[in-house]
This record gives C-alpha cells, structure tokens and sequence, in this order.
C-alpha cells in the first residue's frame, strides 16, 4: 500500500469524542469476538506494532490487549467500513476476549429475534 499510515488514519471519521468503534473478528474463522473503542493513537498503535490497542473510556487510558492478561490480539487485517465509521479488525486471539472470561463477549445475551422471513 502506498498510503502512509497517517494517510490511512485520516480516511477514519471519528465520533464527537473523536473515536470509532472497532469490531474484532477471529481472521480464520470470521467468529466476532468483542467490540472496543480507538481514537487515532490506538488505531496507529495498532497499524503499526501488529498488536490490538485500544481506548479505555472508563480508564481514560490506553489498553494493549492482553498486556495484563496474556490474552493477546496479533493483528492479521484491518479494515474500514464504507461509510469510515467504523474498523474491523482481523485477529489472533490468544485465550479469552472478553473481560468475564469468555471466548466472546457476544454470548452473553440472546434477544431471542423472530427470524426474517419473505
């Protein structure tokens, strides 16, 4: 890609508290593992160390995953939705990805939806 990384992060739009919401996606199995927040510094972070980082609103920090935990994200893709509010990022997981413990943080609480018909 011949687009610098800054170049590349100036493609994002970024919320009023100048963050976007990254999804994050098991890369060999497509399984969705947990949703966190970036600003600019976490998704450069990211795009250039090959690990996931991310912006902890409550702790008003940076957060490496995995750091504390051993539970690691490498980062295999990154991509940006079509309308560029929102980053999908491809992974490794390492462990759990969810603070409870949990593989995923999206096997908590089923809607129970009526499924889609004609």
């Amino acid at each position: 890609m011949s687009e610098s990384v800054e170049e590349r992060i100036a493609r994002v739009r970024f919320n009023d508290q100048g963050l976007v919401a990254a999804i994050v996606q098991q890369w060999d199995t497509r399984e969705v593992l947990m949703m966190g927040w970036m600003d600019a510094e976490a998704l450069r972070r990211t795009l250039t160390s090959g690990r996931a980082t991310y912006w902890s609103r409550s702790r008003q920090e940076y957060w490496r995953k995995g750091d504390t935990s051993g539970h690691i994200q490498v980062v295999h893709g990154a991509r940006l939705d079509c309308d560029g509010d929102a980053v999908l990022l491809s992974v490794e997981q390492t462990g759990p990805a969810c603070h409870t413990g949990t593989r995923t943080c999206f096997d908590a609480d089923d809607l129970d939806p009526v499924r889609g018909g004609e």
